[in-house]
């Protein structure tokens, strides 16, 4: 590198790095955020010119800043975008020297520390380029020349102004803009936002900035608003929220030393302490700083759904005449739209009754600029006086209980214009408050709203295939609106203290007694929000199999009713929390618990020996398919237990039969049932619909159960249940639920692997493997939860439950099940939770070494240890 270049690189540096200490040094201030990165756009700009004339460019060309730094802001780490432009008839692909030239002038660039992204073009190619991609349109529709030939960059620009259709680009960008939309789940409520594409970031200003620019209506806000597309106050609004999300990415740009727009865990406690906030009060610093992100992302949600309509009408002003829905809303082409803009200052009563008439209105797909506006100017008229008002009462109640078709987008719509948070004072608290537990992926409202989705879907035929039991169910149900009420109510109360179901069904009480909803609805309204957690809890983490379990929770619910309630608001809660945590075996649980409750509220109380033969029974059916020798079951049935034939269901008990009679005899001396079998592995498709079933018969040995998690542990399994017995003839019979992430269409093959690798683990032991140390994600690195142990013996005395909490890791279970192994303990029944990222397993185990106190503190000890490696 020449000396002038060094000096250039050098004087650049300093420079930078001087604006850059503005922006790290500035606190939660975002005053003149934008004026350093104006500055630092016009840093690069000297420095390229200077390389510019360096590089011996004359006359006839012209460098171009395009994309954002076309904008004239430029973030700490984004890269440089250029144009060369050059003149029609010449390239360098035909001119050795201008590609010499060209090549020097980038590599100057980046020799001097710019991360530059180039383009060459003629004049028509750019043009040319521009009709075929929206993408490189864009990019040139905020070209700024940054020097050369000017008569070449205006003929540029009256090209591409001529060539440019403000319609087809409006269609194009809002395309767009509604697949980023779709790309993070329609929603600016992500726990790890992207601050620049996210639904409510930079690009959803960028998107308003640039159709307006294309339609001629102006390049600023100020502009915007002196053409009445936008208030002064919307104006300062979008200005003030532009600025924060701009000090946000530029402060992760800083802090990661990378381009990085992402909002991610193990950057969100750094980013919020740089604005000043400090974790207090049991509230993380980066709570303080993901709910003010939330707000501002959701106020230009608001904004920008405001000022693309209103850009949309100017570019189509030829529409229909508005259709009179009442005296007080039009259809306006399939918008709802105010008669006048001061309706809710003068009719409060109006704001309700917009979303009864957009849920119930046919033809109505969505909210008119002037009523969102309408809307965003009466935030102060949702007051308590509101709050309080009767005849407001009453609208909410019709909204809830109108059919169940449109309650999601109106409840939705409620929350995106601040509307359901302003009623619900109590909803209010909860707007984007993340949540830290591993489990949930959304903010509390966003759950909450998720969860109410998917109790709708239950009373929607359209539907009935994703949840056909489900469906099946609310079929009878007489109120969907419970659920709904049950639905907003149930986690509202999270992040105050306490028990957030106590604290909630509290809420609701009062809902109730304010909307005039009956004592008996009230009832199970409030039971439902303060049982919610009940039912997944008993289904996923206790024996199922036991008389006391079902009879217990039989008293807890009381009545079918109660029942098939908690069991529908249930399935809609969990499959609300992430797509990761429902899974086919956790619906089973639950359905399997419903079931056996509802057999008990109907006056069949669980009966061992009756339930015992009615299984034996029905496998009997089963093996006749199978045409094995009549009684070939026998021996082997005999040296099960009572345990046994209660935990398992009659197809299964059919299938270890198919496999294992035959390996099962009576001695001719002694007439009691022997085995001949070393080690026997089956595995199938799990009949639950996901994963396998793997069966073991094999002699009975201390360490087999930790062997033979080690062996699932090192192929890549995840075990979500194992039912552990041990026969009379000294056999071990387990049987196995467990998932991969390879493909099911390589089932066959994945069948034959477990059945000869498990056998052979089994049959040639050695010593343990050492678990493996599989990665844990960034969640578990930034949101770790303390592993937690809890030994007890069970209510009557004979057993143990083991349950344990801890982040989620490959190799956990293993890791648990070698601590058992070494103090020779048994284990029976093995309940794996996964809730997303985090673990809550329950064992069933017993030995010796467990009624000796100083054994079960080593055992606990341990089990920690292993749990926080």
């Amino acid at each position: 590198m020449s000396a002038d270049l060094q000096a250039l690189r050098e004087d650049y540096r300093v420079r930078k790095a001087a604006l850059l200490e503005n922006i790290a040094s500035s606190g939660g201030s975002t005053r003149g955020v934008r004026s350093t990165l104006q500055k630092l756009a016009v840093l690069a700009d000297g420095l390229l010119r200077d390389l510019w004339t360096h590089a011996g460019f004359g006359k006839p060309f012209a460098l171009v800043a395009v994309g954002g730094y076309g904008r004239g802001e430029l973030y700490p780490q984004s890269d440089v975008d250029v144009l060369v432009l050059l003149p029609d008839g010449q390239s360098p692909d035909t001119d050795e020297a201008l590609k010499a030239r060209i090549e020097t002038f980038i590599g100057s660039c980046w020799d001097s520390g710019l991360e530059i992204g180039s383009s060459v073009r003629s004049l028509s190619e750019c043009v040319a380029e521009a009709s075929k991609d929206v993408t490189v349109q864009t990019s040139l529709l905020e070209a700024r020349l940054i020097t050369g030939n000017a008569s070449l960059f205006a003929r540029f620009c009256k090209r591409f102004e001529a060539d440019l259709d403000p319609k087809a680009f409006f269609v194009a960008k809002t395309l767009e803009m509604r697949q980023r939309h779709n790309k993070f789940e329609n929603t600016p409520y992500s726990l790890e936002p992207n601050c620049k594409e996210s639904p409510g970031g930079l690009r959803d200003l960028q998107v308003i900035q640039w159709v307006a620019r294309a339609a001629g209506l102006g390049k600023s806000w100020d502009e915007l608003a002196r053409r009445g597309l936008a208030t002064p106050f919307e104006a300062r609004r979008i200005k003030r929220n532009e600025a924060l999300l701009g000090l946000i990415r530029a402060r992760l740009h800083l802090l990661a030393k990378r381009r990085e727009d992402r909002l991610v865990f193990d950057m969100q406690t750094v980013v919020a302490e740089s604005f000043g906030f400090r974790s207090e009060g049991g509230r993380r610093a980066s709570e303080e700083l993901m709910r003010r992100y939330y707000w501002t992302a959701k106020a230009v949600t608001q904004l920008n759904q405001i000022l693309l309509l209103n850009i949309e009408e100017r570019l189509n002003p030829v529409t229909p005449a508005p259709r009179p829905i009442n005296e007080r809303f039009l259809d306006k082409a399939g918008m709802l739209e105010v008669d006048s803009d001061d309706l809710y200052v003068k009719q409060p009563h109006a704001i309700l009754e917009t979303f009864l008439l957009y849920e119930t209105t046919v033809g109505i797909k969505g909210l008119s600029a002037r009523t969102l506006r309408a809307l965003y100017a009466a935030r102060k008229v949702m007051d308590g006086k509101f709050r309080n008002d009767p005849a407001n009462h009453a609208m909410f109640m019709r909204i809830l209980q109108e059919p169940p078709s449109g309650i999601t987008h109106a409840m939705r719509l409620m929350n995106q214009t601040s509307v359901l948070g302003r009623y619900l004072w109590v909803f209010r608290g909860i707007v984007g408050q993340m949540q830290h537990d591993l489990f949930h992926v959304y903010t509390v409202d966003q759950h909450i709203l998720m969860v109410l989705r998917n109790v709708r879907r239950f009373f929607i035929a359209e539907h009935a295939h994703e949840y056909p039991f489900c469906s099946q169910l609310a079929a009878g149900w007489d109120k969907p609106w419970i659920f709904y009420v049950a639905a907003l109510f149930h986690d509202i109360a999270k992040g105050r203290g306490g028990d957030h179901s106590e604290l909630g069904a509290k809420d609701v009480r009062r809902f109730c007694r304010q909307h005039g909803i009956d004592a008996e609805d009230t009832k199970l309204i409030e039971f439902l929000v303060h049982e919610h957690l009940t039912m997944s809890r008993i289904a996923q983490k206790e024996d199922l199999s036991d008389a006391d379990v079902i009879n217990g929770f039989a008293k807890r619910v009381g009545n079918e009713r109660y029942l098939t309630a908690l069991y529908l608001l249930t399935v809609a809660d969990i499959r609300g929390t992430s797509p990761k945590v429902w899974n086919a075996w956790k619906g089973k649980l639950l359905e399997d618990l419903y079931r056996y409750t509802l057999r008990t509220l109907g006056g069949r109380a669980p009966d061992p020996d009756t339930e015992v033969e009615a299984r034996k029974r029905e496998a009997l059916v089963l093996l006749a398919l199978y045409t094995l020798p009549h009684d070939a079951h026998k021996p082997l049935w005999e040296t099960l237990d009572v345990g046994y034939f209660m935990r398992h269901e009659a197809a299964d008990i059919a299938w270890h039969a198919k496999h294992l009679s035959r390996h099962v005899t009576r001695d001719p001396e002694t007439k009691k049932p022997v085995s001949d079998a070393r080690a026997i592995v089956r595995a199938r498709l799990s009949p639950v619909g996901e994963g396998l079933q793997v069966m073991v018969y094999t002699p009975d040995q201390p360490d087999l159960f930790a062997r033979i998690c080690g062996y699932f542990d090192q192929a890549g399994f995840s075990i979500l249940d194992a039912k552990v017995h041990t026969a009379s003839n000294g056999y071990a019979l387990d049987t196995f639920q467990v998932v991969t992430s390879v493909l099911p269409e390589h089932y066959r093959e994945l069948i034959s692997m477990v059945e000869a690798e498990l056998d052979t683990t089994i049959e040639e032991p050695g010593p343990l493997p050492a678990p493996s140390r599989g990665r844990v994600s960034r969640r578990v690195k930034s949101f770790p939860i303390t592993p937690r142990v809890d030994l007890r013996p069970d209510d009557k005395a004979q057993r143990w439950l083991l349950n344990i909490s801890a982040s989620d890791r490959a190799g956990l279970l293993y890791s648990v099940a070698r601590v058992l192994a070494k103090h020779k303990i048994n284990l029976q029944l093995a309940k794996v939770t996964t809730l997303g990222e985090r673990v809550e397993d329950t064992f069933l185990i017993h030995g010796p070494e467990l009624q000796q106190n100083r054994a079960q503190i080593e055992i606990e000890t341990e089990l920690l240890e292993a749990l926080s490696s």
